[in-house]
């Protein structure tokens, strides 16, 4: 895969999240709508399931109407990367943060108020660029006709939407949808399952349930019953592909590594598709045997989905379990460019590092991870010198994800944008202390931004600057490899070269130089240094 640099990795996602709307309208399509819990309001005990039932009924219909709605999942998981708590009401404010991070054009906020017989929802359309709300839309109805009030909400709330029509005979009756909602907003498991089978004995074709079934037994380590509850999912209907594949992580689960390979295998010769090479390279992983090696299965991952940090933290761990420590190192820095907040991908690519002969700048990697995670503290101090923990290997649960929403790239490039812009603060802050002469305070500002951007080219170009002019060579060639690494640029090739010069690497510091003259003929900096090195 050709490599990425980091910087035009960060430019093409915030391009792509913010651009979404209007690629969307370009073509043609409808805006892509992020709904939230509607705030509960009714005389039963405990009813705040209810707004819930209203949004993911929304969601249905909507997505039934052909607008691409962010699912429940979709909104979770960014709550969760988010970090914002699950409270019954959110601000505005945040909702439309939220909704901006995923790449949200508008966000559907709403009232619903239930009574044995009546359902009323009220729900508002905020625009998310401008932060301006619609008026208030109102629908009612028996409570029995809920997907008929979510739709007629949803056609009046993003009129591009068309009318479900013929689709309404897909929808699950009510009170097997209620059940399912129901169990969904229960912390139990055990209520979860007995909500769930009473909804499956209601609606046995309700799919749904069976994979929120899989998901309750799979959390709790039951990975037999987990299999069995999306085994009975039909093979050959719409969620027959997603059924096979959780059966098959099920069987990998269960050690069943030759029945997990043969599923895996089956849906991806049927469509290639990166989790399941990903998952086929797990099994390979625990299990070596006939077949391809499992580096081989997370590298055809990376090239299928070149977005996913998880599948180059597998595919450098791999590696690492190998010890192939140069093919460890490249795959793991790719799995850091995408996500800079990854400790596991910290550490063993520090330890891989270490192997490979660099120590400091492998020991610099793991002192992030430890920063960014007290396991690896308690790790260094019970074990021996550059030791990797076992099991580390990511296991992927969602099919055919590069053609979803990718909610978690959407959300991974705006926590970029913000450490980046975090980060440029810092740089600038030990760009005036070095002005100012406080070369001491401007490392530790300098070295707080690389913490925030670990491949901030810049900011290593200034770093090795710096500690090349307080005569700390070796450190010097350190940051500087990185910023080259980072951003191959004339002007940190050079500074390089010096710094070879100043720690009497003149061999290195000559391939520096040959290299500039090479891109660059009539480089000045690149001669002189040429001109001053000793003969070989």
């Amino acid at each position: 895969m050709t490599r990425r640099r980091p910087v035009v990795l960060g430019v093409l996602l915030a391009v792509w999240v913010a651009a979404g709307d209007a690629r969307a309208q370009a073509l043609g399509e409808p805006p892509r709508p992020l709904v939230m819990p509607f705030q509960a309001m009714s005389d039963e005990p405990r009813a705040e399931w209810l707004g819930e039932l209203a949004a993911v009924a929304l969601t249905r219909e909507l997505r039934a109407a052909g607008v691409p709605a962010y699912s429940r999942e979709d909104r979770l998981q960014a709550m969760e990367r988010l970090r914002v708590p699950s409270v019954l009401l959110l601000s505005h404010a945040t909702v439309v943060r939220l909704a901006s991070v995923v790449g949200a054009p508008i966000a559907i906020v709403g009232r619903v108020e239930a009574t044995a017989g009546e359902l009323v929802l009220r729900a508002r359309a905020i625009r998310v660029d401008t932060g301006l709300m619609a008026e208030e839309v109102v629908e009612r109805g028996r409570r029995a006709e809920l997907f008929d009030i979510a739709s007629r909400l949803g056609l009046r709330l993003v009129p591009a939407a068309r009318a479900a029509g013929a689709v309404a005979a897909g929808r699950p009756p009510v009170a097997a949808f209620e059940l399912f909602i129901r169990s969904l907003a229960t912390a139990s498991p055990a209520t979860r399952v007995m909500l769930l089978t009473s909804a499956l004995e209601q609606a046995p074709s309700f799919d749904d349930v069976r994979f929120e079934l899989w998901q309750v037994y799979t959390d709790q380590g039951e990975h037999q019953r987990a299999r069995i509850a999306v085994g009975a999912i039909q093979a050959g209907g719409p969620n027959g592909r997603r059924a096979a594949f959780l059966e098959a992580v099920s069987e990998l689960q269960l050690g069943r590594y030759a029945e997990a390979m043969a599923g895996l295998g089956a849906l991806h010769r049927a469509r290639p598709d990166a989790a399941a090479a990903n998952d086929m390279g797990i099994v390979q992983l625990r299990r070596p045997g006939p077949g391809p090696k499992a580096a081989e299965l997370f590298r055809e991952a990376t090239a299928l989905d070149p977005g996913d940090a998880d599948l180059f933290f597998n595919l450098g761990y791999a590696h690492w379990i190998g010890r192939e420590y140069p093919q460890a190192v490249a795959a793991l820095r790719e799995a850091v460019r995408r996500n800079p907040a990854d400790d596991d991908a910290h550490y063993v690519l520090g330890a891989a590092l270490q192997a490979s002969g660099a120590v400091d700048e492998g020991g610099r990697e793991k002192d992030l991870a430890r920063r960014l995670s007290s396991t690896y503290s308690e790790l260094d101090a019970r074990r021996e010198a550059n030791s990797v923990p076992r099991g580390l290997e990511r296991l992927k649960v969602e099919l055919d994800a590069a053609a979803g929403s990718r909610v978690d790239i959407a959300i991974t490039a705006a926590g970029q944008r913000e450490q980046r812009e975090l980060a440029s603060v810092y740089l600038a802050n030990g760009r005036r202390l070095i002005q100012a002469g406080r070369d001491a305070d401007a490392l530790v500002e300098l070295r707080r931004g690389v913490f925030l951007s670990p491949y901030d080219s810049d900011a290593h170009l200034v770093i090795g600057r710096l500690l090349l002019r307080l005569g700390r060579a070796r450190e010097a060639i350190d940051a500087l490899k990185i910023s080259v690494w980072s951003r191959d640029t004339i002007v940190a090739r050079v500074t390089l070269g010096q710094a070879y010069v100043a720690a009497r690497e003149y061999a290195a510091a000559r391939t520096e130089a040959q290299a500039v003259l090479a891109a660059e003929p009539g480089n000045t900096a690149a001669r002189r240094l040429l001109s001053e090195l000793p003969p070989p």
